[in-house]
């Protein structure tokens, strides 16, 4: 809608006679806000305010993460020593070698065993029975059970985090950024009257040159007229060679005076071209430099309710936003000395596996805790933070008030100047019909013979100088008017 209203504004405003613009005030406004790279930039820190809080909201809702991990070990871990895979691995050996012994044992202590047949039947029958073999294999099959494997290793983990309570952390993270977006718009909405101060002050400036270029120029033809009567007279005697040279001297200066306003006028134009960001060279023509006579003085009242300033001053809400800012930081020092609680939940799967002995699969399992933590003692270092935010947060407050009691003041003094500049046009006004009265007849006088040329050159000046002191003053209700608005905050743009 913003930029519809711009684009229709420019449509209606701007338009194009031959090679030149003719361009309004509201239209010269538009293009400043249009181009002007402070408002970009300004605007541009509007968005990232507004995503910062969208991040901050984001604290309120749980978060999901996924880890993955791959570890490569030169050696892997050992639940058996050396001795005991020896050990397992010989089961059956050793087994054989102590039952041998055994038997050995028993015979040397018992000779006549050997002539006991059922003995030797025994004997036998165990000589030709192979142990050794089966146990040593389920001995190395032991061995390969207890074998873990864990050179080449794989984690993976999903954890949910929930925050139940972190000390008023996130609420207040949300209020700053909520504030911090708004406290963007204000300075947003400051930038463009800063811009409309300018745009405004250039454009009028444009406009004053170009009615004392037209002065300068009806000036300038006017002594020429005179220069030419006095050759006439100075040809038939009535005048004097120095009253022409006196003329002729005021000539030169008028055209001097008619250089300097050619000068500072291409330069004004080049001005407010920068400011809309228009080429430097483009031609344009505003549209008050063809009105004669420009909107009369207004008097500014003395009852200005300063409630309704302060409520629409962009600066005093900034200010206000910076002031809640603080205060909250202050919320936020404060968390930190108070427990903080969150809500713990994953889900992690390794391999090797350790679920059913050591195995070469991903197999995993959940969990669910709570984590609390709760600060005990730091020697005071919180209190001394929450300390310190407090007192910052006076300091914005203090200069709130300050801030207050200066645009109080300068309302007071736009609203002055805005009548004084209303009673100096009057007077400019009036000082200007008895300069018109005095010129017409020293003018008379002078084509009647009866009045010499220094006065007729003393009229034409009185007449330039009140003619120059209505612009002046004309220009100059403009500008306190706009003071006065940009005192009291109404100097807003378009778009608002």
């Amino acid at each position: 809608m913003k930029k519809f209203l711009c684009s229709t504004l420019l449509s209606l405003s701007v338009y194009v006679v031959g090679a030149q613009q003719v361009l309004s005030l509201d239209s010269c406004r538009a293009l400043a806000m249009a181009n002007n790279k402070e408002l970009l930039i300004s605007q541009e820190k509007i968005n990232a305010a507004h995503y910062q809080k969208k991040a901050a909201f984001a604290n309120y809702l749980p978060k999901f993460d996924a880890t993955g991990a791959y570890i490569r070990n030169q050696k892997e871990i050992s639940l058996l020593s050396d001795a005991q895979k020896d050990a397992l691995s010989n089961i059956g050996t050793n087994l054989s070698g102590a039952l041998q012994n055994g038997v050995q044992n028993m015979i040397a202590q018992n000779p006549g065993l050997l002539q006991n047949p059922q003995f030797m039947q025994l004997l036998q029958a165990f000589g030709s029975v192979d142990l050794a073999g089966p146990l040593n294999q389920v001995g190395s099959s032991l061995v390969d059970a207890f074998r873990t494997d864990t050179r080449n290793m794989y984690v993976g983990a999903i954890t949910l985090t929930q925050p139940l309570y972190m000390g008023g952390k996130i609420r207040a993270y949300n209020k700053i950024t909520k504030y911090a977006e708004e406290l963007a718009r204000q300075q947003h909405s400051t930038g463009m009257q800063e811009v409309i101060l300018n745009t405004d002050q250039a454009y009028w400036q444009v406009v004053s040159l170009v009615h004392k270029r037209k002065l300068a120029e009806g000036y300038l033809e006017l002594l020429k007229k005179l220069e030419s009567d006095v050759d006439k007279m100075i040809n038939e005697g009535v005048a004097t060679k120095a009253d022409g040279l006196s003329v002729k001297v005021k000539v030169n200066e008028a055209e001097m005076t008619l250089t300097k306003v050619d000068d500072g006028l291409s330069l004004s134009r080049m001005l407010l071209c920068q400011l809309c960001g228009l080429d430097l060279t483009t031609d344009i023509v505003l549209e008050d430099e063809r009105e004669e006579n420009l909107e009369e003085a207004g008097i500014a009242s003395n009852q200005i309710n300063m409630e309704s300033v302060y409520a629409i001053r962009p600066e005093v809400r900034s200010l206000e936003l910076a002031s809640k800012i603080y205060d909250q930081k202050v919320n936020v020092t404060r968390s930190e000395m108070l427990p903080s609680i969150a809500l713990m939940g994953s889900y992690m799967a390794t391999n090797p596996s350790v679920l059913n002995s050591f195995e070469k699969k991903f197999k995993g399992m959940w969990n669910v805790g709570v984590m609390v933590s709760v600060p005990l003692w730091h020697w005071g270092e919180g209190i001394n933070k929450v300390k310190a935010a407090k007192a910052e947060a006076n300091i914005a407050r203090y200069q709130l008030e300050e801030a207050k009691e200066k645009i109080q003041l300068q309302v007071s003094q736009s609203a002055f100047k805005v009548n004084e500049a209303a009673k100096k046009l009057v007077m400019a006004e009036k000082n200007l019909e008895k300069a018109d009265e005095n010129l017409r007849y020293a003018t008379l006088g002078f084509e009647e013979g009866v009045i010499p040329a220094s006065n007729v050159l003393e009229a034409h000046t009185a007449w330039l100088s009140a003619q120059s002191e209505k612009i002046d003053a004309q220009i100059d209700v403009k500008l306190t008017d706009l003071y006065l608005k940009k005192a009291t905050g109404e100097l807003t743009s378009m778009e608002n």
